[in-house]
């Protein structure tokens, strides 16, 4: 196999612990350092959102959703009432969570207040909507993913744990992940800078759901075997997990950055980092990412400790990776 890890650097490399990458469906590379293994995770941070969209995707094909321009409200009829006065979450459809393009009350995140709660998807949507109305304005917004996680609890009857095992886990070869078992605002930081193996596990509220934004821990070798489903428009060993209708609608452009997110497009929470569908790309703080370069049908996965503006991760793959795997 090819050796990428020494032959190509930049100052926010060395941070990395993982690279996997296969070629034409083949393992290519598959490199460790600082003592990780094959089988170590680590948290993949903003990955997990993209993980999100497979399954609401798989949501879709099952029939649990209708259409992501299905209003967001028709499914929290039952668990969740607006605040009085609030018109403007009624308007609110999946597919503005999906594009993050939903509208918000305040400036800012409300950390605290969700992260403190007993049930972050439904603090989630206290701040949903909001007096300014739908702007279809670009707001990246972590916490309003969680919203979408509660529309596959609340129509699946299922834990969403249990059904991202069942029906994207396990047909990837990828071992069930269990609770990460943070309780405390102590245990939160602690595995969000964890250096270290993070074992099979997902970040969950005290309510077991699942953290949709992020907090997610896999291994570069199980997040290239996502990028493997995805680069096949959802078949995986033959085998169809999501389809490829949904494949299509997740990667295509839907609004277009400036140059605080990279000058990319954002599909259904993957990125185009090119602005074309030839290379998709679920990116995660820290360089955490999958990539899938169609054109050249490569998939490149990583993994990294948290580390605070790490910008150039795409380019690492294309300036080492790509290049290698290409000049042939």
């Amino acid at each position: 196999m090819k050796k990428v890890l020494d032959t190509y650097s930049s100052k926010n490399d060395i941070n990395i612990k993982q690279i996997v990458a296969y070629k034409d469906n083949i393992l290519e590379i598959e490199e460790y350092k600082d003592g990780f293994r094959k089988d170590d995770t680590m948290n993949v941070m903003s990955v997990t959102k993209s993980v999100t969209s497979l399954l609401i995707g798989i949501a879709i094909d099952q029939g649990l959703i209708k259409s992501v321009d299905d209003y967001v409200m028709d499914y929290y009829k039952e668990t969740y009432t607006p605040k009085r006065g609030e018109q403007t979450i009624f308007k609110v459809t999946i597919k503005h969570l999906l594009t993050m393009t939903a509208p918000y009350k305040g400036k800012s995140e409300p950390w605290t207040k969700v992260c403190t709660s007993d049930d972050w998807t439904l603090t989630t949507l206290d701040v949903l909507g909001g007096r300014k109305g739908i702007t279809n304005e670009f707001r990246y917004h972590t916490l309003g993913v969680q919203i979408l996680l509660g529309i596959i609890r609340n129509t699946s009857g299922m834990n969403v744990l249990d059904f991202a095992n069942e029906y994207l886990f396990k047909p990837l070869g990828i071992e069930p992940r269990s609770n990460a078992g943070c309780e405390s605002k102590e245990d939160q930081f602690e595995y969000l800078m964890n250096k270290n193996d993070h074992g099979k596990v997902w970040f969950l509220d005290p309510t077991g759901m699942p953290t949709a934004g992020w907090g997610l821990s896999l291994s570069a070798y199980e997040m290239a075997q996502i990028g493997l489903m995805v680069l096949n428009n959802g078949v995986y060993n033959d085998t169809r997990i999501i389809s490829e209708k949904w494949i299509e609608m997740m990667t295509k452009s839907y609004v277009s950055t400036d140059e605080k997110f990279g000058n990319q497009d954002y599909g259904f929470l993957w990125w185009l980092p090119h602005r074309t569908r030839e290379v998709i790309a679920a990116i995660g703080d820290g360089g955490n990412i999958i990539y899938v370069d169609r054109k050249n049908q490569i998939v490149v996965a990583i993994t990294a400790h948290f580390k605070p503006m790490v910008f150039d991760r795409v380019e690492y793959i294309e300036k080492n990776i790509v290049e290698a795997l290409t000049e042939r």
